[in-house]
Formats: structure tokens, C-alpha cells, sequence
């Protein structure tokens, strides 16, 4: 028969305790009474934050908080949230003894006696500094790459754009010149007719590729997908060979959305584009615009939605590829033909915009982009239109 006390767990002695927690180096654990002030300090906190154990027992922990956090009482807040709730987390700058700053990622726990009542708390600290500056250096990085890919985008487009021009330009020159020619009055109201329409597809184009090509950010806001699909398909027009065929469906009738439209117009033309580039030598792009009611059968979505549907007859997606291509960075282009970032951004997109995409396809017979985007409720109300 095995006795109780046999059941019953160990317990470690409290000076092992205490040798584990002056083993740790990577990270500082120390305690506070609690009033805030130090009462222990172990071997990862000494190489931190750079005191001696003599040198910070009995300080209050506001004496690692920068000045600026001091004044805005953040070491108070922390505390007091802590002893109100049994935790507190924080993330931000740090001092060391020699007034140096780290960033830190700390969590103060309240500790309690057998009868329930706060003893202290202890106060985990660890510089994560290398990985905050890792982390901005690849949002800097993506951030480049993000507008390399915009100008890889409009250099695509600006080939066709500018034999359009000159097609354009020879129209007015051929026209007034016929004008200038020709006594007839009703010859000459067709030539100006002739330069006024080819002048105004001219600042049609301009203002389509101004928008397009501008540095900033765009605001969210009610947006009608009729008007931005025709804008994309000026632009869009230019970039696909001639064996290459566009079809274009827009539901009558479609509600407005809520979205940055720049953004939505760059996504659009990175799918066609995507299909385009699927399509061997003679094919067929189909953009299918339309209003679906989701119950969470897609990405746990519910409600009124826009769905913009991108699909071609291509090469089609193998299957062990399908699961990454939302993936950064991975690109099944030869090198030099794309980033990789195309249908991260995409993703990144549908997600920020409330929304969500889908994709569809199998190896040799095409593939189906599904991009859904929240209808727009209340322009009076709503929190995106800024």
C-alpha cells in the first residue's frame, strides 16, 4: 500500500529556489514589496540593468524608467494595474546605471501568502532590443520592397501608356492640321471634335496614372467598385498582349465599400497581373464583380460583402505550392521577375480591410482569386471613412 505522503508532490527548498533564480542571466527577476520597492535582485537583473544587489535593494523600480515615463506616471499605472488585477505587462524603454536605454518586455505578477494577502510581486524583465530593431529593419525592408513592386507595376504600364499618348497625339496633330486645310465649316467641327475627345482620354489617362502612382497614404473611405474597376481596366489594358482577352462583369446595382481605394487598385492589378503572367500564349481573363451574403463559411466573415473575382485559363497552381503562395517573399517566378510580395500584400490587404481572399485552382486547367471586401454601412457613422 502506498502511503499518502508518498502522493504528495515536492516541494524545492527555498535555497534552491534561490540558486535557480541567480542562474538565470538572460533574464532580470526580481521582487518588489508593495510599495514598489526592491527586495530582491538576482544575476540577470545585475547584468541588465547594471547594479549590484547593495546598490538597488530598498530603491523604488521607478529608478529603471526613462524621466519622460517617470513624469507621465507610468511606473504608478503599472503598479497599480498589477495589484488590482494580479498582472501587468509592458513593453517599452528602459535605463541602466551607466544611462544607457534598452527596450524591454517586463511582467510584474502579484505574489500572495496562505491566507490570500499580498506579500509582494515579482518583476520579470528581459532586453529585447536586437529583436525590436530586427523586426523595424524588416518593416523597413518590406516597406521598400512594397514600393519597388509599385514601380516594377507602372513600369509595366508606362509602355503601353505611352504609345497610347502617341496614338493620341497624332490624332490632334492629323486633325488640326486637316482643320487648318479644309474651308468646309462641318469638316472642320468634326476635326476639333476629333482633337476634344483624344485631349480628354488624354486627361483621363493622366489623372488614372497620377492616382495611381502617388506617394502617400490613402484614407479608407466609401468607395463604388464600378468606378474603380473602369479606372483599373484604363490602366490594365495597356499591359496585356493582344492574345491575352479581358472580360469584365459588374453586377447592376452594386453597394459601395469600405476601403482605400489606391490600395484596392494596386491589389486588383497585382491578381491580373498574377493571371496574366498564368497565361502561356493565348488565354482569357475573367473579372467578375458581384455582392454575396457570407455566413461564415469564409474566413468566419458573416454579412454583406463584395466579391471581386479574378480567374484565368492558365497553368493553374500545383497542389504542395497552393498552401504558400500567401506567404512573403515566395514567388515561383525566375528571379528578377517578382518579389514575392504581390500576394502578401494581397492578404495583408483583404485582412486590414475587414475582409478576406480566397484562391482556387488546380494544375493545368487555371485558377479563381476571390477577394471580398465589407459593404459600406453608415457614411455618417462609419469608423473607416475618415
Amino acid at each position: 500500500m502506498v502511503s499518502a505522503d508518498c502522493l504528495d508532490h515536492p516541494v524545492m527548498p527555498a535555497h534552491r529556489y534561490e540558486q535557480l533564480v541567480q542562474s538565470v542571466v538572460d533574464y532580470a527577476i526580481y521582487m518588489l514589496d508593495p510599495t514598489g520597492h526592491v527586495v530582491s535582485w538576482n544575476a540577470g537583473a545585475q547584468r541588465i540593468k547594471g547594479y549590484r544587489a547593495d546598490e538597488v535593494i530598498g530603491q523604488h523600480f521607478s529608478l529603471f524608467f526613462t524621466p519622460q515615463d517617470c513624469a507621465d506616471g507610468r511606473p504608478e499605472r503599472l503598479l497599480r494595474q498589477a495589484l488590482e488585477q494580479g498582472v501587468a505587462q509592458d513593453e517599452g524603454w528602459r535605463v541602466r546605471k551607466d544611462g544607457t536605454q534598452f527596450w524591454a518586455l517586463a511582467a510584474l505578477d502579484v505574489i500572495r501568502d496562505d491566507q490570500g494577502q499580498i506579500v509582494g510581486l515579482a518583476k520579470v524583465t528581459r532586453d529585447i532590443t536586437d529583436r525590436r530593431e530586427s523586426a523595424l529593419q524588416l518593416d523597413a525592408v518590406r516597406a521598400q520592397l512594397f514600393q519597388a513592386q509599385k514601380l516594377e507595376a507602372l513600369g509595366q504600364l508606362t509602355g503601353g501608356l505611352a504609345h497610347d499618348f502617341n496614338n493620341m497625339l497624332t490624332i490632334i496633330i492629323s486633325s488640326a492640321r486637316l482643320a487648318l486645310s479644309t474651308q468646309d465649316p462641318a469638316r472642320v467641327q468634326r476635326m476639333l471634335q476629333h482633337i476634344l475627345e483624344a485631349g480628354q482620354r488624354g486627361t483621363e489617362l493622366t489623372q488614372q496614372l497620377l492616382s495611381f502612382a502617388r506617394h502617400r497614404k490613402l484614407d479608407v473611405g466609401s468607395v463604388a467598385p464600378a468606378d474603380l474597376v473602369t479606372a483599373t481596366r484604363g490602366l490594365l489594358e495597356h499591359a496585356l498582349p493582344s492574345s491575352v482577352v479581358l472580360e469584365v462583369q459588374l453586377q447592376p446595382d452594386l453597394p459601395l465599400i469600405e476601403v482605400d481605394a489606391g490600395q484596392l487598385q494596386m491589389v486588383l492589378l497585382n491578381l491580373l497581373f498574377n493571371a496574366r503572367d498564368a497565361i502561356a500564349e493565348h488565354g482569357r481573363i475573367g473579372l467578375v464583380v458581384d455582392m454575396v451574403e457570407l455566413d461564415g463559411d469564409i474566413d468566419g466573415l458573416q454579412g454583406s460583402f463584395v466579391r471581386f473575382k479574378v480567374e484565368d485559363n492558365g497553368e493553374g497552381i500545383p497542389a504542395e505550392v497552393l498552401p504558400r503562395i500567401f506567404e512573403p517573399f515566395f514567388t515561383t517566378k525566375a528571379f528578377g521577375k517578382g518579389t514575392g510580395l504581390g500576394l502578401s500584400q494581397v492578404y495583408g490587404f483583404a485582412k486590414q480591410s475587414r475582409g478576406a481572399i480566397c484562391v482556387e485552382s488546380e494544375a493545368g486547367r487555371g485558377t479563381c482569386m476571390q477577394l471580398y471586401l465589407p459593404m459600406y454601412q453608415d457614411q455618417a457613422h462609419s469608423p473607416l471613412d475618415r
